[in-house]
């Protein structure tokens, strides 16, 4: 077998194929666009690069065939908040094959090690984790949009060479048809009548104002847990612009106290539905076929990331955000199922949201570390 590093245009081709080849008899898989993953590793495009660096490979058998791809990446801004310097791997795909598989992790912990690092996270994503992170382990069904997909066979591969599992990521669903407990409707309609509360869905000629007001509330709301490092403005307004294309300003809802921004729920039509037809590939062809899919048939949505203010927390403001989406959803008949993106096994208030909520579970990924 044969590593080599993607350091022209045939091994970024190459590194993209890669997938499509792993998955071509797997039809839940949903190819990501080609530009999203190449995005990540632009340093126009990823502000990450700023504070870190990355590099990636692919893997050839004796007859040249692609069977296997890695990335490794390193976050100065995280990596020393660990007992060990912890880097990261990700976007791994192989065949189900072993020693092909030992041979890509081996590759991205050697570059880790020389770069100063004793530990690796794997599979995660170098910017945000609301992208291609976490290893699928349970609900193998067709992915909403950048979420992370993966056959069965590759957690014994991860398990096997010594990673550990850090923490569960779990994914729910809400049946938009079934109306929520009587209490939680309760909730909210007592705290969308009190005075000083207001409830603004986004709009996109505001959207450097909206983006300011997130990172106000999500910095000030994780701000408690473990290892948390703040986003950045430049990171949230570069993620808001890319959702343009997908966004329906109805769908994402802010909430205020007096004039204080203090929670929000960004939710966005699942992509996946619309982009399953291109096979990766967002060209000229590409870009007719999703404006004849945009919409049709696109009867799922994804809730990307919650979050309130930790002074607000425990108001309902959570359950008051929901109701207003309800109230521009269902007269639309349109869909017919909300994914509430994962939360960490960790965030306890966020689980008793779900389960408040009558979520079902939908599919579980992992974040492991290999200590080296």
């Amino acid at each position: 077998m044969t590593i080599i590093e993607v350091k022209d245009k045939a091994a970024r081709r190459a590194f993209l194929d890669t997938a499509r080849i792993i998955y071509k008899n797997d039809d839940n898989w949903v190819c990501p666009l080609d530009n999203d993953i190449e995005a990540v590793f632009d340093p126009l495009k990823n502000n990450f690069h700023q504070y870190g660096k990355c590099t990636r490979w692919i893997l050839k058998n004796d007859k040249g065939e692609l069977i296997g791809r890695v990335a490794a990446f390193i976050n100065n801004k995280k990596a020393f908040h660990y007992e060990q310097p912890t880097g990261g791997m990700g976007f791994f795909e192989c065949i189900a094959g072993e020693q092909a598989a030992s041979l890509l992790f081996d590759t991205a912990k050697n570059w880790l090690q020389e770069n100063g690092m004793q530990a690796m996270d794997g599979p995660i994503n170098f910017g945000e984790n609301d992208t291609f992170w976490g290893l699928l382990v349970e609900g193998f069904s067709p992915p909403s949009y950048g979420m992370n997909y993966n056959p069965p066979y590759y957690q014994a591969f991860f398990e096997n060479y010594g990673f550990k599992k850090m923490y569960e990521q779990i994914t729910n669903h809400l049946d938009v048809h079934k109306p929520f407990p009587e209490r939680f409707y309760k909730i909210a309609k007592w705290v969308s009548q009190k005075p000083g509360y207001e409830f603004r869905h986004l709009e996109t000629k505001q959207i450097e104002k909206f983006a300011a007001d997130f990172i106000e509330i999500y910095n000030d709301a994780w701000a408690g847990f473990e290892n948390f490092v703040p986003i950045t403005y430049s990171t949230i307004l570069e993620s808001f612009n890319k959702m343009k294309p997908i966004m329906d300003e109805n769908l994402i809802w802010f909430a205020y106290v007096n004039g204080e921004p203090a929670s929000f729920n960004i939710v966005l039509p699942d992509a996946n539905q619309m982009l399953k037809p291109l096979n990766g590939k967002l060209n000229l062809t590409g870009k007719l076929k999703f404006l004849y899919y945009k919409w049709r048939g696109v009867t799922r949505m994804r809730a990307i990331v919650m979050g309130t203010k930790q002074k607000f927390q425990n108001h309902g403001l959570e359950s008051a955000l929901f109701i207003k989406l309800g109230e521009y959803v269902l007269p639309l008949n349109q869909y017919d199922v909300l994914e509430l993106s994962w939360v960490g096994d960790f965030n306890e208030k966020m689980v008793a949201l779900h389960n408040s909520m009558g979520a079902t579970f939908a599919n579980k990924h992992l974040t492991m570390r290999y200590i080296f």
